[in-house]
């Protein structure tokens, strides 16, 4: 951490908007990437809904690390650990951060009712900035991969090579 608090704070916000993903890691759960706006000074999320990214561990008066990484390297750039503050729907906050989530959404598939569904149907939830790090870590972050139905695909068929590749007669 540099000794300037306001230079932390602005490596956070420039770090944090320029980022696609942070990595955030709630109360008892796995990091996880996901997609968020920074607006009014902290991270909204949008999620635990239909077909929107699952927010675990991320509950309303808990923390959460956060970790952004460079958008161009994929290196971390900053990590911090934030208050966490589900925001009620229908609120001032809650429909600030909702029009600001709404123009990031990407493939919504219901995009001309998108905030009614989420006021319906999931979480927005504000991280504010707390506790900065910017020093590099000494080992690895690697962490291995969560568990998930996806399975490896088989063996490619004996005949299919020859079905695709061979020659059409004349």
């Amino acid at each position: 951490m540099t000794a300037d608090p306001l230079l932390d704070r602005a490596l956070v916000e420039e770090a944090t908007k320029k980022s696609g993903l942070v990595w955030v890691q709630g109360e008892g759960s796995p990091a996880r990437p996901l997609w968020h706006v920074w607006h009014e000074g902290a991270v909204h999320l949008v999620g635990d809904g239909a077909g929107e990214q699952p927010l675990p561990g991320l509950v309303d008066g808990g923390s959460a690390e956060v970790t952004v990484r460079s958008k161009d390297k994929g290196g971390r750039l900053v990590a911090w650990t934030a208050d966490v503050s589900e925001l009620p729907p229908g609120s001032e906050r809650w429909e600030a951060a909702v029009a600001e989530l709404k123009g990031k959404r990407l493939n919504a598939p219901d995009a001309e009712r998108v905030a009614v569904r989420w006021s319906e149907q999931c979480r927005v939830v504000r991280l504010t900035p707390r506790d900065v790090t910017t020093e590099l870590p000494t080992g690895s972050l690697a962490a291995a991969p969560l568990p998930t139905g996806a399975t490896t695909r088989e063996p490619v068929p004996e005949a299919l090579p020859r079905l695709l590749f061979r020659r059409k007669r004349r």
